[in-house]
């Protein structure tokens, strides 16, 4: 069992018995008046599950992928640096990444905007607005991505996409701890 699965099933039994708690507490607290309001509480009370909590459940789901994308281009980025690989077949293997990566990331932000998650959205526009930038200022190449095999080899540049993979990498760390607790914090307050 992998260590994020593992954390997910730990959270989930975490929220299930924050969950339980809570309508054990309206039971007793409404268990005093009449039926009908016991009963119109109790189906209620399943309405907690928001679309925010949907969100934050679906991009704790597809973050590891974009982890991975991060942790994919380090490797490659330092393979190239240490001579391992041909700078036509590494590139060959990132550029098909760049676009599905933009798009998560972008659908995380429509996302949040419309389940009016307006801090998450915050957060995650600057990477937004980042990845538009570099895909509007990518080199002059026949396909889809953003690394050309002749520019790569630059010291600078290559030096430049290692320090965007390690960025990437903690930004998304960061994003898939912050939206966990958003969707305990969206599941308990709710």
């Amino acid at each position: 069992m992998s260590t994020s699965s593992l954390l997910l099933n730990i959270v989930l039994d975490v929220l299930a018995r924050a969950l339980r708690q809570d309508k054990e507490i309206k039971g007793i607290q409404i268990g005093k008046e009449d039926n009908t309001i016991v009963r119109e509480e109790n189906s209620n009370s399943t309405g907690t599950f928001t679309l925010a909590a949907f969100c934050y459940m679906l991009v704790l789901l597809l973050t590891p992928v974009l982890v991975f994308f991060a942790i994919w281009h380090i490797v490659a980025f330092d393979e190239l640096n240490t001579d391992y690989k041909n700078p036509t077949d590494q590139c060959n293997t990132l550029n098909p990444l760049v676009l599905p990566e933009y798009l998560i990331h972008a659908f995380f932000c429509v996302m949040f905007l419309c389940a009016a998650e307006w801090h998450t959205l915050g957060l995650n526009m600057p990477p937004l607005a980042y990845h538009i930038w570099r895909c509007m200022s990518r080199p002059g190449m026949s396909g889809p991505g953003l690394y050309d095999p002749t520019a790569i080899m630059n010291a600078d540049i290559l030096a430049y996409c290692q320090k965007e993979g390690w960025g990437k990498l903690a930004f998304y760390l960061l994003a898939f701890f912050y939206c966990l607790y958003g969707m305990i914090y969206v599941l308990v307050s709710s």
